[in-house]
């Protein structure tokens, strides 16, 4: 099949490893190609690279225009697949018009980004004036790179960011976050005497962008895990391991926790989970279809975690704000407000973590979700932390960038582009605050499940969305 201008690079990136904090490889690979190809290459000291492509002759007098992606992509795999994101290539294959991934994240977000910029920048014949391209570090995991950068890296007053997964739709704004830790610190105890143990677990869930998919309704796994525990805690269960989830901006797909308990109550609390997973299916039958309920017997010799705290941290997994909490009262249909309980984890030292982010376009909002989190697991007893915190990007109808790249559009494909604000994180909040009059818009191809194994990438919308953002940088003069 003809793979078009951006797939061949995107190619070339599946093969480099670059999850986030860990983009050595990336780095280095940025670099060596804007240099074998004479292009002024520079990065900074966390690690963000710009590529400079001067104007074609002709185009001196064109605006400069910074094009910007990010390097890094989430790492997720599928429960029992054998993949080093820190050395393995992502195994992609094409099936139905769509490029996924063999039990993995594909990293098409952002990787198509960087694939598009790196086609302009091999490109020799395009007639283009001054092309700034970004490249940041560690956004996936708090907008590191973004945030670390000075506010002279680049120079262009126009930015086009490549980050956006909805084909058809003009980015003009964004939600802002913050992270929210809560520690719980246990005393290991024993388990009694006679009791049998129990390893519960839920998989299969779809999970998704807690920021694009949050909306969604759908199931987290986490947080079903903990309805099912805060339910068994009338049979004196004793905690012996939990875990579910893994990054902070994904749902939740897969949790498990093992149990010790009398053997009298295990019909009981066979029983519980059995009839929790009917009516959960039922609940979720039109979001995660692929949801999974399994109890399987385990011998456990190891300690448990202390009742009292086991109990309050149930009680506030199975009660922490998870999902919408307010929509905008002026875009309809869009997110304002959420929280996302993402993952919980037990750490040496005897400390369990639970780890979340909230995101809301007002910042009043954003710190008012964040302190709900925080009173929730402070009543537990938990030692709670907030970090990473970044604003939003505030709309502006009147663009100029946004007014030619509707035309482009229009011109392009005849039809009108829906142009909307997102409830996702994006970088242009922190870039907006360091350069006030940079003109920004975000656009990209369809990808649909990204933050999980599901990521896909419709190719159909890749040479589209190459022929719009190649029309639009012609027509900014």
């Amino acid at each position: 099949m003809n793979e078009g201008k951006i797939m061949p690079f995107f190619r070339d990136i599946l093969r480099i490893p670059r999850e986030s904090g860990h983009e050595e490889h990336i780095i280095e690979f940025l670099l060596e190609f804007g240099r074998s190809r004479g292009l002024e290459t520079k990065r900074d000291a966390i690690g963000n690279v710009l590529i400079t492509k001067p104007a074609a002759k002709g185009c001196e007098d064109w605006p400069t225009v910074v094009l910007q992606s990010h390097q890094d992509m989430v790492c997720e795999k599928n429960g029992g697949v054998k993949h080093d994101f820190a050395k393995d290539a992502i195994n992609a294959y094409i099936e139905d018009g769509w490029m996924k991934a063999r039990g993995t994240t594909l990293g098409a977000d952002d990787g198509i980004g960087i694939a598009s910029e790196l086609a302009i920048l091999d490109n020799p014949d395009l007639k283009l004036g001054k092309i700034e391209c970004l490249f940041t570090v560690s956004e996936e995991t708090g907008l590191d790179g973004a945030f670390a950068m000075s506010d002279d890296f680049f120079t262009g007053k126009i930015l086009i960011n490549l980050d956006s997964e909805d084909w058809g739709q003009l980015f003009i704004g964004c939600a802002g976050g913050i992270d929210t830790t809560a520690n719980f610190s246990y005393t290991p105890s024993p388990v009694p005497e006679g009791y049998i143990a129990t390893r519960f677990t839920i998989s299969g869930g779809v999970g998704g962008h807690s920021g694009d998919d949050i909306n969604k309704g759908r199931a987290n796994a986490v947080q079903l895990l903990a309805r099912f525990l805060y339910v068994a805690l009338d049979y004196d269960i004793e905690l012996c391991t939990i875990d579910g989830g893994n990054k902070r901006n994904a749902i939740a797909r897969e949790a498990s926790a093992t149990i010790a308990f009398d053997p009298d109550c295990e019909d009981d609390i066979i029983g519980i989970f059995n009839r929790m997973a009917e009516a959960i299916a039922i609940e979720f039958a039109s979001t995660d279809p692929g949801l999974k309920f399994e109890a399987e017997p385990v011998t456990w010799k190891g300690e448990t975690i202390d009742t009292k705290t086991a109990h309050c941290l149930i009680a506030a997994l199975n009660s922490a704000p998870h999902g919408v909490l307010a929509m905008s009262a002026e875009v309809p249909g869009l997110v304002e407000t959420s929280s996302n309980l993402a993952s919980v984890k037990m750490l040496p030292e005897n400390t369990i973590r639970v780890g979340s982010s909230q995101r809301s376009a007002i910042n009043s909002a954003r710190k008012w979700a964040a302190d709900r989190f925080e009173a929730c697991f402070a009543l537990a007893g938990a030692d709670v932390t907030h970090e990473g915190e970044y604003p939003g990007w505030k709309p502006d109808m009147k663009s100029p960038v946004l007014k030619t790249t509707v035309d482009s559009y229009k011109r392009l494909f005849g039809e009108d582009p829906i142009v909307r604000a997102i409830h996702a994180g994006l970088e242009c909040g922190l870039f907006q605050g360091k350069y006030p009059d940079l003109d920004m818009i975000s656009f990209g191809p369809t990808i649909l499940g990204v933050h999980s194994p599901d990521e896909r990438l419709e190719l159909a919308t890749v040479d589209k969305f190459w022929n719009l953002l190649i029309d639009v940088l012609q027509h900014l003069a």
